[in-house]
């Protein structure tokens, strides 16, 4: 009896040792995967060219959502549409010790000039950019060492909406008649831009539309009211039936076209790109924006931020394995896009950005062509 009560002893010590053990080793596991975290800690911004916008403070939150996940500290910068501000800003947090940055819509006649002299100065700095072109003295395309390009697929934002235009008017279409477009346009301003222009040029090199005037804002810093009175003075050169819709570059600018086109009672339609709960309200009107084309702009934060940690993590690889990732021309990756038209956004209750994915198309919440890797999944699902 005595040798059988010994017995279950030493098993209960065996059985509290396992478990003892077991506990240690889950402790350990994961207090170790978040030791694994190679940017807990680490400090960053967004530094923005352009004034604040609703969607790159969409961006802004997401970004700085993102960061905060994976323990980082993140900060955003407006710079009012000033290539000095936006180059003072990027020193600064240099000089400041910051250890990621991701920067937007610098000009393509110095960014890879400038960024290049900033990582030879500050060579521990991780960079990836958006919407900002490399480009050296010559006009030839460049690349930068470790700094990403993140772009929306500008081309296709552009000619998807053509395409909804060309909807509008079956009859020209059949007949090959062109359909004269007022463009709202700014060449040479941002380089996203200029690559939504040359999907906008591809129909007009084939006869499908005609551009009646290329119109854009005399004053950036009031985007809206100054589009609005630039349009108002413009449409109302036509006769009812010249213009048979309104292409907008920009959703801030579509703002400005759309309350001139209700102050003038015109029916001309319109479409745009990019979006937001203004936008979506106005459309929600009936009256003439018709479509936006556009990216998720809440993902696209957390996809700038994704690529920066990976670039502060030195995990390139992950960067390349996405399919967002572009060898040509290297270092370069798209956020896909979709269409939004009125008839969704219509067709839902109280509709905004934050459940726009009630009316969309699934494409508009797919977040697939996000990089990623073992740690940051698991940092971020925490």
């Amino acid at each position: 009896m005595l040798c059988f009560a010994s017995t279950v002893i030493k098993m209960r010590k065996i059985i509290t040792l396992f478990m003892a053990a077991a506990i240690i080793t889950a402790c350990l596991t994961g207090c170790s995967q978040k030791e694994n975290n190679p940017v807990e800690g680490k400090k960053t911004a967004y530094i923005m060219y352009m004034s604040s916008s609703p969607i790159f403070e969409l961006w802004s939150e997401s970004f700085t959502k993102t960061a905060e996940a994976l323990g980082m500290q993140a900060d955003t910068f407006f710079c009012e549409d000033s290539d000095e501000e936006w180059k003072n800003r990027i020193l600064q947090c240099a000089k400041d010790g910051y250890d990621g940055l991701l920067v937007s819509h610098g000009g393509v006649d110095y960014s890879w000039d400038f960024l290049t002299d900033v990582l030879e100065e500050y060579p521990n700095l991780k960079i990836a950019t958006f919407d900002t072109s490399f480009r050296n003295e010559s006009g030839e395309t460049k690349t930068i060492d470790g700094v990403v390009q993140l772009f929306q697929q500008d081309s296709e934002l552009a000619s998807a909406l053509v395409d909804e235009i060309i909807a509008m008017y079956p009859d020209k279409a059949m007949e090959s008649e062109p359909i004269n477009i007022l463009q709202v346009q700014e060449e040479n301003y941002i380089i996203a831009f200029d690559r939504r222009q040359v999907g906008y040029q591809l129909y007009e090199t084939n006869g499908q539309i005609k551009t009646l005037e290329q119109i854009a804002p005399k004053d950036h810093l009031d985007p809206v009211s100054s589009m609005q009175e630039t349009a108002k003075n413009i449409i109302g050169k036509y006769n009812d039936g010249e213009i048979d819709a309104i292409w907008c570059c920009y959703d801030t600018y579509a703002r400005g076209v759309y309350k001139a086109l209700r102050e003038l009672d015109s029916d001309i339609p319109m479409v745009s790109v990019d979006i937001c709960d203004e936008d979506i309200q106005l459309m929600a009107e009936g009256e003439n924006w018709k479509a936006c084309a556009t990216t998720n702009w809440t993902l696209n934060g957390e996809f700038a931020c994704r690529v920066l940690a990976l670039e502060m993590a030195g995990q390139y690889d992950d960067i390349k394995a996405a399919s967002s990732y572009y060898d040509d021309p290297g270092m370069w990756m798209e956020i896909p896009s979709v269409v939004i038209t009125q008839e969704q956004v219509m067709s839902g209750h109280n509709i905004t950005v934050k459940n726009l994915s009630d009316v969309a198309e699934d494409a508009y919440t797919d977040s697939s062509f996000m990089p990623s890797c073992g740690w940051m999944d698991s940092t971020l699902k925490d």
